[in-house]
C-alpha cells in the first residue's frame, strides 16, 4: 500500500507537465515553419483564445448538467479553475485548438504550395 501511495505523488502534475512539453513541441513546429504565431502572433492569440473560451464555456454546461466531472486520476494536479474543472483542462483546450489551428494552416500552405507547383509545370 505505501507503494502506491509513493507512485500516485511522484505522478502528481505529470499531466500538466506533459502538457506544457506538447505546447513546446508545437511553439517548436510553429517557429520552423511560421503557422500561427510567428505568422501572425495577433491573429494566431485570437483564433487560439476564443476556440479555448468556447470550450470552456462547453465544459461549464457539460458540468452543471451533470455530463463532465473530473474522475480521480493521479496524474492531475488536483488544482481546480471551478468544481470538476481542473487547471490542466485550460492547457489541453489550449493544446488542441493550437494543434488544430497549426494543421489546418500546415495542410493549407501544403496543397497550395502543390497545386501553384502543377499551374507552374503546365504553364
Amino acid at each position: 500500500m505505501a507503494r502506491t501511495a509513493g507512485r500516485a505523488s511522484s505522478n502528481l502534475g505529470l499531466y500538466l507537465l506533459a502538457l506544457v512539453v506538447s505546447l513546446l513541441g508545437l511553439v517548436g513546429l510553429d517557429r520552423r515553419h511560421k503557422l500561427v504565431f510567428f505568422r501572425d502572433w495577433l491573429a494566431g492569440a485570437v483564433s487560439i483564445s476564443v476556440g479555448v473560451a468556447f470550450f470552456l464555456i462547453w465544459d461549464i454546461f457539460g458540468i452543471a448538467n451533470g455530463i463532465f466531472f473530473r474522475g480521480e486520476t493521479v496524474g492531475l494536479t488536483g488544482l481546480l479553475l471551478a468544481p470538476e474543472l481542473p487547471i490542466e483542462e485550460v492547457l489541453f483546450l489550449s493544446l488542441l485548438c493550437y494543434s488544430t489551428l497549426e494543421v489546418f494552416l500546415g495542410l493549407g500552405r501544403f496543397v497550395h504550395g502543390r497545386r501553384d507547383k502543377r499551374a507552374g509545370a503546365k504553364s
